[in-house]
């Protein structure tokens, strides 16, 4: 329990302790205390007291505070005055009506100049006023200008729908062709600050420089219409003529003064309809009612003709303003020129269609010599190959009974002669097979080193007679081709770079080009111009348009390009005059893991001899035959010849002999071929070494033969080959 109420004044308090002071003290005074009791109430007495100054001095200093602060709120009143006093004089100062609205849309404060134009709604216009009353007072006014569709509900309620942004700019027409720029933004505490600007000069600077530049863009389209090769006329979207130029006037032929500005088009058609006549269909009830329809017209364009002899394209158009433009252009001449045309196209087709028949006879005319020129040249190259064959087996079995240094030399030259027409002759056959697209070809994987180590092998000594050095360089890729015409191109490369390079080296390699193997056969010859590198793939073009001599035909590159083209291979040619040259083939490289091995050519048995063996050749080629017969025994072996088929089997059953080797020609006569001569042997003695003998190398006997595991020997019969097949019949 206390003496004091702490909630009670500090003046109050005071007051209450000095009377309890004062009331103890006359109680000390009128009593006396016997056991001491007076003195304890007199120090209870003295500590009140202290208590009570302890309590007047903060007293006395909180009375202080309050008077200080007192003071500072003075101060804060009169300095937030002066500034609201300032911030008002700020804002009257502004040019532009100026109004503040609060986080809660009530207006706080607004200068003089806010609302002014809007003179039946200023009064109103006062501190509170909520931002919805001060839209719907000015959507109200009589001096908002509002256009035909809008109502002052529809105003407002864009007017508000506006006030949901932060910002916000836009224009508000006032009745006297005055205008007003509004600016609305949000302030940091939410509030809006709304500026309205007077614009009204603005405007009507720009509506001017506008007026000017339509007026300066009216002569300017004025001026060019007028110049135009073009009649035009122009129609609002009520479609009333505003405008034409003097060349419709020309093309319609029409007076200068007759069309009037503001006539409806209807009313210029119809005066139009004795001058022209509509054509394809078209009539001027379609053009009406393409004008009537208020939008939406789709550009239309037809012709008309205009007595006597005028043809108009016209070309009619809408345009962003609803209205149409049409355009008048005199197309007689044009239309004069396309009937002269036509006429010409129709007399050129019938001229082309006799020509192209003229033509067709003539093309097939030429397939058939072409045709009968393959056949030719394939008929001929076998007739030929059988005494060339012949020749080539004397000259062998000469060779071998010949002693003489001289001799020899001389049947040397002649298997080169000799070896030189088979080249020639086979050259020829390709060039027909591959021209005439008869050509068989084989693809499959070929390892490219099946191709480069025999060529190398082959052609190493030429070069090297020849002083060259001749590098190939192996490779380990597999191509996919046919082996035999790719070897046959690469050897011709290789052996044109020898045969035209004096000095130097001939490199042979092989680049990996993506998925291709690009073969390349470099040389250091004399070049190949540029004006010849096309032609030295022609048939018996050769460098320097030298003649055929030792030198070769001229037929190697000629096989070359129609072997690359037929088998897709594409084939390049690089090169430059005093340096060198290179060919190039690419080659698409085979993805699988492993590929078949090349096969090797024929080597001679070491040690082996035909001692002993009967052969039983069968051939109608009484030169052939001759030849061969006597090269075989040459070698200590027995023929048998027989010419045709039924003769063999008669032989063989008179004698009762089986012999050990079978030489048979495919072309034995009508009655019985050598594949059937062989299978009939088979029949009856069990199955024989055999080769099969024949000028023929088309793919169909390849494959007959493959089927029975025979294998072709083409005719000129090459000497080695033979041998070595009759020493491992004597070895097995």
């Amino acid at each position: 329990m206390t003496f004091l109420n702490p909630d009670e004044p500090l003046e109050r308090q005071n007051e209450r302790l000095i009377r309890i002071t004062e009331a103890l003290m006359r109680k000390v005074e009128q009593k006396t205390d016997e056991a001491g009791l007076a003195y304890a109430q007199f120090e209870r007495a003295a500590l009140l007291e202290a208590q009570v100054k302890e309590r007047t001095r903060d007293l006395e200093r909180t009375l202080d505070l309050l008077q200080d602060s007192n003071a500072r709120l003075a101060s804060a009143n009169a300095e937030a005055q002066a500034a609201r006093s300032n911030l008002s004089e700020a804002i009257e100062t502004v040019r532009e009506g100026f109004a503040l609205f609060d986080a809660e849309d009530h207006l706080v404060l607004a200068n003089s100049r806010f609302c002014r134009d809007f003179l039946d709604i200023g009064d109103e216009i006062a501190p509170g006023l909520s931002f919805d009353e001060y839209v719907r007072l000015v959507s109200s006014s009589r001096f908002l200008a509002l256009p035909e569709d809008e109502t002052p509900d529809s105003w407002a309620s864009a007017r508000l729908s506006r006030h949901r942004d932060r910002s916000a700019e836009f224009n508000v027409s006032l009745i006297f062709d005055r205008w007003l720029k509004v600016s609305e933004h949000r302030t940091a505490t939410g509030g809006t600050v709304i500026l309205q600007t007077d614009i009204t000069e603005i405007m009507r600077a720009e509506r001017q420089e506008r007026d000017r530049l339509r007026d300066r863009q009216a002569r300017m389209v004025r001026a060019t219409l007028d110049h135009l090769n073009q009649g035009v006329c122009i129609f609002d979207g009520g479609g009333n003529l505003v405008g034409w130029n003097r060349r419709m006037d020309t093309l319609l032929g029409l007076p200068l003064d007759e069309p009037v500005l503001g006539a409806p088009f209807g009313a210029l058609l119809d005066g139009l309809s004795d001058r022209i006549t509509f054509s394809d269909g078209f009539t001027a009830d379609g053009l009406l009612s393409w004008a009537a329809r208020g939008s939406g017209r789709q550009p239309l364009a037809l012709e008309v003709r205009r007595e006597p002899d005028r043809i108009l394209s016209i070309f009619a158009q809408e345009m962003p303003d609803r209205g149409f433009v049409i355009s008048f252009t005199d197309v007689t001449a044009e239309r004069e020129a396309a009937n002269a045309l036509f006429e010409m196209n129709e007399l050129l087709e019938r001229r082309v269609e006799e020509r192209t028949l003229e033509l067709g006879d003539a093309l097939a005319e030429a397939e058939r010599a072409n045709a009968s020129k393959s056949r030719f040249v394939a008929a001929a190259s076998h007739d030929l190959l059988q005494p060339l064959s012949a020749a080539k087996l004397f000259v062998s079995t000469l060779a071998d009974r010949a002693e003489e240094t001289e001799t020899l030399d001389i049947i040397g030259k002649a298997e080169t002669a000799l070896t030189s027409v088979e080249n020639i002759i086979d050259a020829l056959l390709n060039i027909s097979r591959l021209d005439s697209g008869k050509a068989a070809f084989e693809i499959r994987p070929t390892p490219l080193s099946a191709i480069l180590q025999p060529l190398r092998n082959e052609l190493g000594p030429v070069a090297a007679a020849k002083g060259l050095d001749l590098r190939v360089i192996d490779s380990g890729l597999t191509v996919e081709s046919d082996p035999g015409y790719l070897r046959r191109i690469v050897q011709n490369l290789m052996s044109n770079a020898i045969r035209y390079t004096e000095k130097g080296r001939v490199t042979v390699g092989v680049r990996r080009v993506g998925r291709s193997a690009r073969i390349e056969v470099w040389d250091t010859g004399p070049g190949i111009p540029d004006a010849e590198q096309k032609t030295v793939f022609q048939e018996f073009k050769r460098l320097g348009n030298q003649t055929a001599g030792p030198g070769g035909l001229g037929l190697g590159l000629a096989i070359v390009e129609r072997a690359c083209e037929s088998l897709g291979h594409p084939l390049s040619l690089w090169s430059e005059e005093g340096v060198g040259s290179c060919f190039s083939v690419a080659v698409p490289v085979h993805t699988a893991t492993s590929a078949p091995s090349g096969k090797t050519s024929a080597t001679l048995i070491e040690g082996a001899s035909c001692e002993g063996l009967v052969v039983l050749l069968v051939e109608n080629d009484e030169p052939f035959a001759r030849a061969a017969s006597l090269m075989i025994e040459s070698w200590g072996a027995l023929v048998l010849h027989v010419a045709d088929g039924e003769g063999a089997l008669d032989l063989l059953r008179e004698i009762d002999l089986t012999p050990d080797v079978l030489l048979l020609d495919y072309q034995l006569g009508a009655r019985m071929n050598g594949i059937a001569l062989f299978d009939a042997i088979c029949d009856q003695y069990g199955r024989l070494p055999a080769r099969i003998v024949s000028a023929d190398r088309s793919r169909d006997l390849r494959k007959l033969c493959a089927a029975r595991g025979l294998e072709l020997l083409t005719k000129p019969v090459d000497r080695d080959r033979l041998l070595t097949f009759l020493q491992s019949i004597n070895v097995g």
